[in-house]
């Protein structure tokens, strides 16, 4: 089995238990970044080809948000961070401590603050995936990209498709418990094809 679309469905369950530990250490390490509870749940995750992922986050022309890092370790690759640009200025204030409705644009704080939270985002979902199937996972530092969906993930495949075909796709529900406001967010993970083997077969469940 080397095709991420092969997977069974318990296959996929175990990698949603997977996301939802990571997704639990987010939220911890995010809610004592903000001051306020944050909790994360992944109401869905799939496996697709690259070039399919646009449709899957909706509107193929709306802006979004991707912070990119890479994968080094037993398992290596490339993760993104996507948010709407809406739920990236929400996130910047909530990084920032700052009102509602405040942030309308991307400055160098703006965007160093949304790059933080995709970093802490990400290497929880990296961890909580070395912790499962024994590996070492180590992040990069992150790099932000604002583009159209569709100019984002396309650049994606072409710049890495020769090394990534498939990717996880782990939509995440970010709720500030304070408020009742939510957030969606999307992570999605491409493996090098030699650690996409590695990894089907430490998920290869009964």
């Amino acid at each position: 089995m080397e095709d991420t679309r092969e997977l069974q469905p318990n296959q996929l369950d175990a990698l949603r238990e997977v996301s939802n530990i990571g997704a639990g250490h987010a939220a911890t390490a995010l809610s004592q970044m903000i001051g306020g509870r944050i909790m994360i749940s992944v109401p869905r995750i799939t496996a697709t080809r690259v070039e399919d992922v646009p449709e899957q986050i909706g509107d193929a022309e709306n802006p979004i948000a991707a912070v990119l890092l890479k994968m080094v370790g037993d398992v290596t690759g490339h993760t993104l961070l996507v948010f709407p640009l809406p739920a990236a200025y929400r996130m910047a204030e909530l990084m920032m401590h700052k009102p509602e409705g405040s942030i309308t644009g991307l400055g160098m704080m703006e965007e160093s603050a949304i790059k933080e939270a995709g970093n802490i985002l990400s290497s929880a979902y990296m961890n909580a995936l070395s912790e499962f199937m024994g590996m070492i996972l180590q992040p990069s530092p992150p790099h932000l990209v604002v583009d159209m969906a569709a100019a984002v993930l396309t650049t994606t495949y072409l710049e890495f498709s020769a090394d990534h075909e498939y990717v996880f796709c782990v939509e995440s529900e970010f709720l500030m418990s304070d408020t009742d406001e939510k957030l969606k967010g999307f992570f999605l993970l491409l493996p090098h094809p030699a650690s996409l083997t590695k990894m089907l077969q430490a998920i290869r469940v009964a």
